[in-house]
Order: C-alpha cells, then sequence, then structure tokens
C-alpha cells in the first residue's frame, strides 16, 4: 500500500507538447514561446500565400473588367506585403533572441515535428 502512494507522489502532470523542466523553469518558459511564436508565423506565412493564390485566380478570372483587376491587384499586392511583414516580423525575433542569447527561437523543424502526430 505504501508503495502504490509513493508512485501517485512521484507521478507528474505535464500538458500537451509543453516540456517540463522543474530545474530550470525559464528554459521551459522559452519554449513555449518559442513555439507559440514559430506556430503563428507559419500560420501566417501559410495564410497570406493562399491570399496571393486566390488573388492570382481573380486577376485571371476578371475577363478584363477594370474594376475586378483593380481589386484583384490590390489582394496580390496585401498577399505580398503581408508575407514580407511576417518574414521581417521572423527576422527581428530571430534577431532579438539571439542578442538576449535563446537558442533556436524560431526552429521550424521543431515546430513541424511537434504537428506530425506519431
Amino acid at each position: 500500500m505504501l508503495h502504490n502512494n509513493l508512485k501517485l507522489l512521484a507521478y507528474q502532470l505535464e500538458g500537451p507538447g509543453i516540456p517540463v523542466d522543474p530545474v530550470n523553469p525559464v528554459s521551459t518558459l522559452e519554449k513555449i514561446i518559442s513555439s507559440i511564436i514559430g506556430f503563428f508565423s507559419l500560420v501566417a506565412i501559410l495564410w497570406f500565400a493562399i491570399q496571393i493564390v486566390l488573388a492570382a485566380f481573380k486577376y485571371i478570372s476578371s475577363e478584363g473588367d477594370k474594376s475586378k483587376v483593380e481589386e484583384a491587384r490590390k489582394s496580390i499586392t496585401n498577399g505580398v506585403l503581408g508575407i514580407s511583414i511576417a518574414l521581417i516580423a521572423i527576422f527581428l525575433v530571430s534577431l532579438v533572441a539571439n542578442l538576449l542569447g535563446i537558442k533556436d527561437a524560431l526552429n521550424l523543424q521543431t515546430q513541424f515535428q511537434k504537428l506530425i502526430v506519431k
């Protein structure tokens, strides 16, 4: 009976995908923030890439209508600006993380590995 109680006390709860490091909780916070930033960066780039493809389809299917062409052109411009801003943001976050000494702030390879269900 005593042995079972000790097992229960030694059990450690962990959240999904969140590593728990009781010795160094700062590294855990770094990993959580890195995962969140990496995930949203990936989502932003995919979102704007899809917007560019849809705007290109609008441009092709505008059939010479000047208002539709102008609307598609604005959509393409907005998509390109969105991707540019997302990439600049990733670069700046990575730069600041390196200056602060945070390693692998935006390691996309680990982000993809976390998304794959094993």
